[in-house]
C-alpha cells in the first residue's frame, strides 16, 4: 500500500469555550495548510469523554469545533472535517497501538500528571492513554505532518515512537508501514497565555471568563478583557529579550503579532517604549477587526444544526474510506484473520 505524502491530520476537543489560543494556534494555520496539502481535521469528541461530559453539551460543543472550522475558511468539499466517533478505526487501532506503546512511555507523559494532579488514582484511564489515541488518530490515515502546539510535541513525538516500534516489530528495520509524523509548527502564537498569568497557557477549564477572549465574545467583551488583562507598571521593551522576562507582556505582544501576520520585533519597533494604555487599546481594535468576521458566520452555522450534522456525516464517509483499507492492512500484519 502506497504511502501518502503529504497527508495532515490534526483535531480540536469539543469541551466548550473554543478561544483564542484554539484559533491562533491551531484552526487558522489549518486553513493555509489546505493549498498544499491533503487534510483532515477532526473534531476529536472519543478525547473529550477522557474527563465527563454531559452528552448534550458535548453535541452542541461538537457543533461549535464544526462552525468554527469552516468560519475560518476550511472548505469541507475540498477536505475532511468530521467527528473521531464516526470512524471506529481509531478506537481499534488505539487498541493494537496499545500493545506495543509501553507503559514506561505513559508514564513519562507530563500532560496527564499536569490534569490529573493530585487525584491521579481517581483520574479515568482513558486521561491517562489517550496519547495512544492520539497517535492512533494519525496513523489511521498514515498522515505525515501534524500541526501541533509546543503542549503537544512530546505526543507527537509517543506517536512517532509507537509507529518506529510498529514497524520494526511487525516489518524488521528495512521496511516501514507507518510514516513518522513531522511536527509543523507555525506562527508567532503558537502558545497563547492566559490574560490573567502570563505563565499559565489559555485554557477552556480556567474558571475565570477573563482568563480568555472566546469565539464567541462581543467587541464590547474583548475590549473589557483586554483592558483588564495582567500586565506590569513598565513601558513595552524596545527589544526581544527584555521581552522574555516579562511574560504577560510577552503573551499581549505574541496575540498582536499572530493577529496582525508580523513578528514581535516588528510589533516592539511600533510600541516598544510606549505604555499599556496605548497599546491596549490598538491590540482590542485588531482583535475585534479580525475575529469580527469569524464570530458572525460561526453564528450563523450554528443556528443551522442540520447542516453541521450533514458535514460531519459525508467527512465521516470521506475519512472511514480513507482509514479502513489502512486498518485491514493493519489486521493483516499483524495475524488476525
Amino acid at each position: 500500500m502506497q504511502a501518502p505524502a503529504n497527508r495532515v491530520f490534526s483535531g480540536v476537543q469539543p469541551t466548550g469555550n473554543l478561544h483564542l489560543g484554539n484559533y491562533l494556534g491551531a484552526i487558522r494555520h489549518f486553513v493555509g495548510l489546505q493549498e498544499t496539502h491533503e487534510c483532515l481535521y477532526c473534531v476529536v469528541d472519543m478525547h473529550a469523554i477522557t474527563v465527563w461530559q454531559d452528552p448534550k453539551e458535548l453535541a452542541d460543543n461538537t457543533r461549535e469545533v464544526t462552525a468554527a472550522y469552516i468560519a475560518a475558511g476550511i472548505d469541507p468539499e475540498k477536505h475532511v472535517i468530521f467527528n473521531q466517533s464516526k470512524v471506529s478505526a481509531h478506537a481499534e487501532l488505539a487498541w493494537v497501538l496499545n500493545c506495543v506503546a509501553r507503559i514506561g512511555w505513559l508514564n513519562r507523559m507530563t500532560q496527564f500528571k499536569e490534569k490529573a494532579g493530585k487525584h491521579r488514582e481517581n483520574a479515568s484511564v482513558g486521561l491517562y492513554d489517550y496519547p495512544v489515541l492520539m497517535a492512533a488518530d494519525i496513523l489511521t490515515y498514515r498522515a505525515t505532518h501534524v500541526p501541533v502546539g509546543d503542549d503537544q510535541k512530546q505526543h507527537l513525538e509517543l506517536a512517532r515512537d509507537i509507529a518506529q516500534k510498529f514497524n520494526n516489530d511487525f516489518l524488521g528495520e528495512d521496511e516501514a508501514f507507518f510514516p513518522l509524523p513531522e511536527p509543523l509548527i507555525m506562527g508567532p502564537a503558537t502558545r497563547v497565555m492566559s490574560l490573567r498569568d502570563g505563565t499559565k497557557k489559555m485554557s477552556k477549564s480556567d474558571p475565570s471568563d477573563m482568563s480568555r477572549i472566546t469565539l464567541t465574545d462581543t467587541s464590547d467583551e474583548i475590549a473589557k478583557k483586554i483592558k483588564k488583562a495582567k500586565t506590569d507598571p513598565e513601558p513595552l521593551p524596545e527589544t526581544l529579550e527584555a521581552l522574555k522576562e516579562r511574560p504577560e507582556a510577552d503573551n499581549l505582544v505574541g496575540i498582536y503579532a499572530a493577529l496582525a501576520n508580523m513578528d514581535k520585533a516588528a510589533v516592539l519597533a511600533e510600541f516598544g517604549g510606549q505604555g499599556f494604555g496605548a497599546f491596549k487599546p490598538a491590540l482590542a481594535d485588531l482583535a475585534t477587526e479580525k475575529l469580527g468576521p469569524l464570530t458572525g458566520e460561526m453564528a450563523k452555522l450554528r443556528a443551522d444544526p442540520g447542516f453541521l450534522d450533514q458535514v460531519l456525516a459525508k467527512g465521516g464517509e470521506k475519512a472511514s474510506a480513507i482509514a479502513d483499507p489502512i486498518l485491514q492492512e493493519v489486521r493483516r500484519i499483524v495475524g488476525f484473520i
